[in-house]
Formats: structure tokens, C-alpha cells, sequence
């Protein structure tokens, strides 16, 4: 059980709305961070993934969605791909290496017919810290969602 620090007190309220962002983080949950934080690590775990795995099948649809340039490309036969830029930068509520580029990569799972939508945050979300946003936040990812969509594989033990 982690312990919420006075370091996830600040990175908390780094997260609220109007501070990084107009909507932040965290939508209505009243969770601690920790706790969020948490919750989504056992859905993953019990689902025998990893956020590190679930963030690189991200990057890899995000690397291979530029060449679309903005438009949808398939990939891998199943996917379709978009990735669409924005100017301007954001920094992480969790601080550290700098700034990540204001992308939209749309990802539609053909087999499914299901669609997410992800940023370069949440790249460094998930892979580094394991956060899909609070419940009710627009930007949330589902860890489930996520892996059904861009089909991550299991993690062998």
C-alpha cells in the first residue's frame, strides 16, 4: 500500500483544473493519487500487462501515425492511425524531463470497430507513472480500453 507524500500532495495539486490545463487531470475524483493511482495498476496487473508495455504499443501507433501526416494511414492490417499535431508544449504535474508536444494519435481497432484517442502525455503518463487520469476527467484512459484496443499483448511472468 503506498503512502500519499507530501510530493504527491504537490503533484496533485499540480493536477487540478486550471493549472496545467483548463479541465486537468483529475475530473471528479475525490481519490488521493495514490489511490488512483493504485486502482489502475492492479486493473493492469490482473490483466497480466504492464503500463510500460501498454505505453510502448502507444508510442509505436503514435511513430508509425505521423507518416499519415495528419491523415488516417492503416496499419498493421486491423489499425487505422492519425496522429495530429497542435503548437504549444505541456509539462508533467510529476515534473521531470521537460516538455511533451501537443499530439492527438487516434487509433481505430477494425476488428473492434473501437477507437482511442491519446496524447504524448499520456505516453509519459502511463509509461512512467503508471496514471490514466482520475475518474471522470474528458482526457481518462481506461487501462481495459486501452488494451483491448491496441491489442497489447499478455506479459509472460
Amino acid at each position: 500500500m503506498m503512502k500519499q507524500t507530501v510530493e504527491f500532495d504537490k503533484i496533485q495539486q499540480q493536477m487540478q483544473k486550471g493549472v496545467i490545463t483548463l479541465n486537468g487531470f483529475l475530473g471528479d475524483d475525490k481519490r488521493k493519487l495514490v489511490d488512483i493511482l493504485e486502482s489502475d495498476n492492479l486493473t493492469v496487473k490482473n490483466l497480466r500487462r504492464t503500463h510500460e508495455a501498454i505505453a510502448e504499443r502507444m508510442k509505436y501507433f503514435r511513430k508509425r501515425g505521423t507518416e499519415g501526416l495528419g491523415e488516417f494511414i492503416t496499419v498493421d492490417e486491423n489499425f487505422e492511425v492519425k496522429v495530429e499535431t497542435v503548437r504549444g508544449v505541456l509539462p508533467s504535474p510529476f515534473g521531470g524531463k521537460g516538455m511533451y508536444g501537443k499530439a492527438n494519435t487516434t487509433v481505430r481497432n477494425k476488428k473492434l470497430d473501437k477507437a482511442v484517442v491519446f496524447t504524448d502525455l499520456h505516453i509519459h503518463f502511463i509509461g512512467d507513472h503508471g496514471f490514466y487520469e482520475g475518474k471522470g476527467s474528458p482526457f481518462r484512459l481506461e487501462p481495459e480500453e486501452l488494451i483491448t484496443v491496441l491489442e497489447v499483448p499478455v506479459v509472460e511472468e
